[in-house]
């Protein structure tokens, strides 16, 4: 894309929610400096960790997980899942991310994001931590979705240029609580606390 002129070297950013999650840390922590910034949405950070908590109706597929990413109870496994797992390399990111969590996702459980969160203000790289804590592996309510969009709109413009909407009105009836790193998108701190 960039060579084609379409995206500008400094402006790509990189968005994903699940796998793709899973993808926006790695593509920040193994490519460092490829992307502007990025937004996780229930992404893991800990391949081993994920493996070992997967909800009651995965067991079935375990198997096809540990042949295709990695079995955590070989040494092998191990070493595997550990090496191709962001958290084992969180010291490399050096742009801007945006996290967001569902407190009971069954899936991609909230100790994934916590687990990265914790590890990058342990080496003071900010980092914009979006709790809610009545959402699973995604958002299904609309109030939390256009919640965090508007999150995403702004922290966006604010590391890849350009307008965005101001909030405004966009956290009513939403249950997101932002956990650390408000100052990160523009208009987030003041709308927080006009939500009271």
């Amino acid at each position: 894309m960039v060579a084609q002129g379409i995206a500008a070297a400094d402006q790509v950013a990189i968005l994903g929610g699940s796998f793709g999650g899973y993808s926006v840390l790695a593509g920040l922590t193994f490519y460092p400096e490829t992307y502007a910034c990025g937004v996780d949405i229930v992404g893991p950070s800990n391949l081993i960790t994920l493996l070992e908590s997967v909800p009651p109706y995965w067991k079935p597929m375990i198997e096809l997980f540990t042949t295709r990413v990695g079995d955590p109870n070989t040494e092998e496994g191990r070493r595997l899942l550990m090496q191709h797992s962001p958290l084992t390399h969180v010291e490399r990111i050096r742009r801007p991310l945006l996290i967001g969590q569902g407190a009971n996702d069954p899936r991609v459980k909230q100790a994934e994001s916590d687990q990265i969160v914790a590890a990058m203000q342990a080496r003071q790289i900010p980092v914009t931590y979006v709790l809610y804590p009545d959402e699973g592996h995604g958002f299904a309510r609309p109030e939390n979705w256009l919640s965090f969009n508007a999150i995403v709109e702004a922290f966006l413009a604010e590391f890849l240029g350009g307008r965005f909407e101001p909030v405004g009105g966009d956290f009513g009836g939403a249950s997101l609580q932002v956990l650390t790193g408000a100052a990160t998108a523009p208009g987030l701190s003041a709308a927080l606390a006009a939500q009271g």
